[in-house]
């Protein structure tokens, strides 16, 4: 028997989101897309940024106002019938439109994409219509092949799958999807040969809302003089005989999930389930740098060196080389983790290097995550105590059982939407950076230069001398894909420099960005990495834009990644600290499984079964 699920109310909580955020509000899109950016300017230079803010406001609360009736017109807010574990039908919006999504606590979008295979899959099974996994040129989403003759067949029993369950049916180029219970919605598709089905998903803040991008694709194949052939090009075959053989591989091989999650197996052509040229084949490992800056004993520590320093013929140091905002921890550390969870699902382990300390709500007992001591890892323990960054990167290749190819991250650095391998790796191993259009000063490191700038012309030096090219432009605050081999060799190629910056237990003109910088140009010079292109967005939190900033990341969600720091002392730390809070908690509602602070514990356990959210198979 079919259940037919209500919609229900957005949540009050989803309300307070978008009054509290202006940026999401429909009407100032719309003015966005309407005015020209000129027009717009002047009109920021005449009016108040007070009296803006307020229009905003007003704005988004009567969006608020016409939101909350088209959702009372589609249904309200019940639970959903039959099974009420299995959660609820919300009415959420998805490019200004209303649709119905599918509730499911701890929803991610990698999750999403595998459901929407999975149900796919289930209902073409329960049916016995014939099909097999394609291999397509998008590793985003889905494909499924279908004989062109079954699709009367197939349509039927989808119609169904979509009552049930609020499907929605549209074209893969972008535009707008259609309810997949309607008959006009697919005759308004027949011409079409390849179309995406979603069930689409949110999680129960209302913030995540997984639709078409998460879909799966049906491909109509065509029979002709006894071949199956494609509607448009894939990365391995186009026409197979119709009576080609089947073979069963995980739907993992089609839509990723992570190593410790299982889903189940689907049908496909031996020449989809094989291994790809392009495809990323080695593990990938992330490793973040953290301190919890609130420990009285690390405090205690960092102050008398600093004390040490200070009076030592050396001289004082710099005053962004050891000031308070280099080391104040807002918690980012928690929601970067969320954000692998979320968007990287290939990552393979994660590892913490800290100064023997373990964030409180760390699930250390999760497989895959990892912390790793300083003293685990520096090649010389007089070395430590270390206040410096760079001093700690300089030592990252020793971490044991690290993977060749691995994601250095600072824990201000965040996934803003699903990535992939690529983004970071070629298949064939080369790692990619990302220039910043920033410049490296000219002239040589002095005590003057600021502790960023001393570190980058030191590393312009050192690559000079090796391959005589100048290197000018700073790196972005991105994730860093390095490999061990690489700092190994950098280690060995310039010891001396790595052996002052191990030494160097605060920021110091004489140090090298190791991992930041120097990295990336000398495997470009060795033919080991070229430049790479990320869609990367900074946000200064000490800039009076700041606040509108995230507001207008948290409506778009619109770059790969992005980072948020400071590197002085904000005038209202507490201000900054909420502003930063609800940002994150907007953007990251789900917890991953890295953290206990929803108060359960994981056990330690080979494999998951991913949360998919019910089937109905």
């Amino acid at each position: 028997m079919r259940v037919r699920w209500p919609v229900c109310r957005q949540s009050h909580r989803g309300k307070q989101v978008s009054l509290n955020n202006p940026e999401a509000s429909a009407f100032v899109s719309t003015y966005r897309s309407l005015v020209p950016v000129g027009a717009r300017r002047s009109i920021v230079k005449r009016v108040p940024n007070p009296l803006r803010k307020s229009l905003k406001r007003s704005l988004a609360s009567a969006d608020a106002v016409r939101s909350a009736m088209v959702v009372r017109a589609l249904g309200g807010s019940r639970k959903a019938a039959g099974n009420s574990t299995e959660g609820r039908m919300r009415v959420v919006r998805i490019g200004g439109k209303h649709v119905r999504a599918f509730e499911v606590p701890g929803a991610t979008a990698w999750a999403a994409r595998a459901r929407n295979l999975h149900l796919l899959v289930a209902v073409l099974e329960e049916a016995g219509i014939d099909y097999f996994c394609v291999r397509g040129t998008s590793a985003a989403v889905p494909s499924i092949a279908v004989p062109a003759a079954r699709r009367p067949e197939l349509e039927a029993v989808l119609r169904l799958a979509c009552e049930d369950r609020a499907g929605y049916i549209g074209t893969v180029s972008p535009g707008q999807s259609r309810p997949g219970e309607l008959p006009g919605s697919w005759r308004g598709l027949r011409d079409q040969r390849v179309l995406r089905i979603a069930w689409h998903v949110c999680d129960p803040t209302g913030n995540l809302v997984f639709g078409r991008e998460s879909g799966c694709d049906i491909e109509f194949w065509e029979e002709q003089d006894g071949q199956f052939v494609a509607p448009r090009p894939n990365r391995v075959v186009t026409e197979v005989p119709v009576d080609a053989g089947r073979c069963w591989t995980e739907q993992k091989r089609f839509s990723p999930v992570p190593a410790v999650y299982v889903t189940g197996h689907a049908r496909t052509l031996p020449e989809f389930a094989a291994a790809l040229p392009d495809d990323h084949l080695f593990p990938i490992d992330v490793v973040y740098t953290w301190v919890d800056d609130s420990d009285p004993v690390w405090r205690a520590g960092r102050d008398a060196f600093r004390r040490e320093l200070d009076g030592s013929p050396a001289g004082r140091l710099h005053e962004q080389a050891a000031n308070d905002s280099r080391f104040t921890s807002r918690d980012e550390l928690r929601y970067s983790l969320r954000s692998i969870h979320q968007y990287a699902p290939w990552v393979r382990n994660i590892f913490l290097v800290t100064a023997g300390q373990v964030p409180a709500w760390l699930n250390t007992e999760f497989p895959g995550i990892r912390v790793v001591d300083h003293r685990e890892i520096f090649s010389d323990p007089y070395a430590l105590p270390t206040f410096n960054s760079h001093a700690i990167e300089s030592q990252l290749h020793h971490i044991p059982d690290l993977s060749e190819h691995f994601l250095y991250l600072n824990d201000d650095v965040f996934f803003g939407r699903p990535v992939q391998p690529g983004h970071f790796f070629h298949p064939n191993g080369l790692t990619k950076f990302f220039q910043s259009k920033a410049l490296i000063p000219s002239g040589r490191a002095s005590t003057e230069d600021l502790p960023v700038n001393a570190a980058g012309k030191n590393s312009r030096g050192l690559i000079a001398q090796q391959f005589g090219t100048v290197i000018s432009q700073k790196m972005k605050h991105t994730p860093h894909a390095l490999r061990r081999s690489v700092l190994a060799e950098i280690e060995h190629v310039y010891a001396k420099a790595h052996r002052v910056t191990q030494h160097s237990r605060f920021r110091s003109p004489n140090d090298v960005p190791i991992a930041s910088s120097l990295h990336h140009y000398y495997a470009y010079q060795s033919a080991r990495a070229t430049v790479g292109e990320i869609r990367y967005v900074y946000v200064d939190l000490a800039d009076d834009l700041a606040e509108r900033r995230l507001n207008n990341l948290l409506a778009r969600r619109n770059f790969d990644t992005f980072c948020m720091n400071d590197t002085v002392t904000a005038a209202d730390p507490e201000a900054q600290n909420r502003m930063v809070e609800t940002f994150l908690d907007a953007y990251f509602p789900v917890h991953s499984p890295f953290e206990t602070a929803s108060g359960i514990t994981a056990p330690r356990t080979p494999a998951r079964t991913a949360q998919l959210g019910p089937v109905g198979s």
